[in-house]
């Protein structure tokens, strides 16, 4: 089915738009430019945006028929304020995802809910969890201990999870990634302790892009939360896509496009604006040594006009804290407090 899909994006394109950070020209099928004045003309753009980032990627796979969750429990532990479960899920009828499930202890309504993606670190979901690694980075604790259910789950070949994409039809493990993130949300909607229209996203680093990926292909999330994820191509190691090619990520980019920026189909600056109108907090620290930051500020810059078109502008927050490449405790709080004004009543 993915190899299928696939062949039919490579012969149903649409133009790759060489003006990646006028993000309002828009080239038709003809390659004539039209500038974006309406939602609706903005909505045709983001179309091409996740069509070319599937050329990258892969197909999304198709979410019809979707297999039960079939949550299992492996443990249960009282904190505190929270309970915190391991789970696993199906993802698809060969896969089970492990994960960490954490529910707020005296709850007496639905409440909003946290996909929280982890950073590059043999702990996978233990880190976000508040189980090991760095305390900054115990952002999925934080906030099922102020009054988010949150879920946890393990990238491909990160903590307990061991799944290889490549053999399961996968173009890229990016792409199973966001299928296994979708599938999380799904579970989210499924939980009676969680009001299925409140539902955001956060992660830091290999987790921070990975917010960015599955917010723009999974509409259900009303906010996210990015830190130290994402650069402009042209300016991720002075255009040099070497660590975006290799099989935990998406290796087209070098084995398709040569690892050039200026032959990729899509880039952050897109990504960033394909997420608009909805909430988007972005922790961008000005000594992060993998994601430069004037690159960064390049495609906040882009995707700035998108969301005025929506008349969203302040649903677009970038802060750029004197820090190295990590999540600061004042930086997270602000970001709660974010997560708070679109999530919470």
């Amino acid at each position: 089915m993915l190899s299928f899909l696939l062949f039919v994006l490579l012969f149903t394109l649409p133009p790759v738009h060489r003006d990646q950070i006028d993000l309002l020209l828009f080239e038709n099928e003809k390659g004539e430019a039209e500038r974006i004045s309406s939602a609706d003309g903005w909505e045709r753009r983001r179309a091409h945006i996740l069509t070319n980032m599937q050329l990258v990627m892969g197909p999304l796979p198709a979410r019809s028929k979707l297999p039960d969750l079939d949550i299992q429990v492996l443990e249960t532990i009282e904190l505190k304020t929270v309970i915190r479960k391991k789970i696993t899920f199906v993802s698809e009828l060969t896969d089970r995802v492990p994960a960490y499930l954490m529910i707020p202890k005296g709850m007496d309504s639905r409440a909003p809910a946290m996909l929280c993606l982890h950073q590059t670190t043999r702990f996978g979901k233990a880190e976000p969890a508040g189980l090991a690694g760095l305390p900054n980075m115990h952002y999925g604790l934080e906030l099922a201990k102020r009054g988010y259910v949150t879920i946890v789950p393990d990238y491909p070949n990160f903590g307990d999870y061991v799944f290889e994409p490549y053999e399961n039809g996968y173009v890229s493990a990016t792409m199973k990634g966001i299928w296994n993130h979708m599938r999380a949300v799904d579970l989210l909607q499924s939980l009676p302790e969680v009001d299925g229209a409140k539902i955001g996203c956060i992660g830091h680093s290999l987790g921070g892009h990975n917010t960015l990926f599955v917010s723009v292909f999974d509409t259900r999330i009303k906010a996210a939360v990015t830190s130290c994820g994402f650069t402009s191509f042209f300016k991720y190691y002075e255009g040099d896509l070497t660590g975006w090619s290799h099989e935990g990520y998406m290796p087209r980019i070098e084995d398709v496009y040569d690892k050039n920026p200026s032959r990729m189909p899509f880039d952050f600056p897109e990504v960033v604006a394909a997420v608009a109108p909805r909430a988007l907090f972005v922790n961008a620290p000005l000594r992060d040594s993998n994601f430069e930051v004037s690159g960064v500020q390049d495609c906040v810059r882009a995707a700035r006009p998108v969301y005025e078109l929506f008349g969203a502008a302040r649903r677009l927050v970038a802060v750029y804290p004197d820090a190295e490449h990590d999540f600061p405790p004042a930086v997270r709080e602000e970001a709660y407090r974010f997560l708070d004004s679109v999530l919470k009543d």
